[in-house]
């Protein structure tokens, strides 16, 4: 696979969105999850991300499993600073973010990662403090670098001006366009990479329309407004012909919109989520597609900046986030 710049490490250019491991979008077996990994390997896609919360630090379990079982090398990424116990909190606290790390060490049987995000920042707690404490983190040898996930632009520069930030880590796809209102344009200012979560709609781009109804028990889409009617079924219509566009060309729709992604920019890193190693094959191949200028052209009419019916969040899960336009 084509590689990309990550924490001073080439990567493959596809990276690995771990949450699925731990039942956010449904059930999964730890044989299902290590044959997507092993497809992982083969498939050239070196970066897995992964954080504390997901799957009450299942998802990380899953990962150590399997590296202390295959001795497999590989640039790991995971986050912290969201709490649920005793409530759902934010804290950037340089104690909490320890015990968080420690704790994700030991799931992880590792003893350092490539890369460790602020899950969400503390709005109450300077950057500039948070940014101490990481590279605290760094000196002791506990992390390679750090990032943060969906922050402003205006935090980028105020955590980069006291150390580098290797990442920031944001939804983006086309139908989340909100990073190229500014946060794509500083990280290729400041030579920050840039880490996409959801390239491929949480579902939507791909050649099997969600079902709603169907949706399980803790699946994270059952109440955002994208998939609630009458959004869902506009966003349905909306997507249908840039799927013929894809098969027009004989590619599928994911890995057509894996290589939207990649071809915004030579720093950004998507980061797709599965659970299964026929999926992951069929996410790897966006990195061997080569959009032309025509092809750029026609995705843009399709599917316009803009294009999505409904927010990508809802109101409670928008806490946290930052937004800037």
């Amino acid at each position: 696979m084509k590689q990309r710049t990550l924490a001073g490490q080439q990567v493959g250019a596809v990276g690995l969105g771990c949450m699925s491991f731990g039942g956010m979008y449904g059930p999964t077996t730890e044989e299902d999850s290590f044959a997507c990994l092993d497809a992982a390997l083969k498939h050239g896609v070196t970066h897995w991300d992964v954080a504390e919360i997901y799957g009450g630090g299942r998802c990380e379990t899953v990962l150590g499993d399997y590296l202390r079982q295959t001795g497999a090398k590989v640039h790991i990424a995971t986050k912290a600073g969201i709490y649920t116990q005793p409530k759902r909190e934010f804290s950037n606290a340089p104690d909490r973010l320890r015990a968080s790390l420690e704790g994700s060490l030991k799931r992880l049987g590792r003893d350092h990662v490539e890369l460790y995000y602020i899950h969400r920042r503390e709005q109450e707690r300077p950057v500039e403090e948070v940014v101490e404490t990481l590279v605290g983190f760094m000196e002791e040898g506990l992390i390679g670098a750090f990032g943060f996930s969906e922050i402003a632009p205006h935090t980028l520069r105020r955590a980069h001006a006291v150390h580098p930030v290797a990442a920031v880590q944001s939804e983006y796809s086309l139908w989340t366009r909100m990073p190229e209102l500014g946060m794509l344009q500083v990280c290729r200012e400041l030579g920050v990479a840039f880490v996409a979560f959801s390239p491929i709609a949480r579902g939507m781009t791909t050649d099997t329309i969600p079902h709603p109804p169907g949706f399980p028990d803790g699946d994270i889409r059952t109440t955002m407004p994208r998939f609630l009617e009458p959004n869902f079924a506009a966003n349905v219509a909306a997507i249908a012909p840039f799927r013929e566009f894809a098969h027009s060309h004989g590619w599928s729709t994911t890995a057509t919109a894996i290589a939207w992604t990649l071809d915004q920019g030579d720093h950004i890193i998507p980061i797709p989520g599965t659970r299964t190693a026929a999926h992951l094959a069929d996410l790897a191949q966006g990195a061997e597609i080569t959009l032309t200028e025509d092809d750029r052209a026609e995705i843009a009419r399709l599917l316009p900046a803009g294009f999505a019916h409904g927010s990508r969040y809802s109101d409670a899960q928008w806490v946290g986030v930052e937004t800037y336009c």
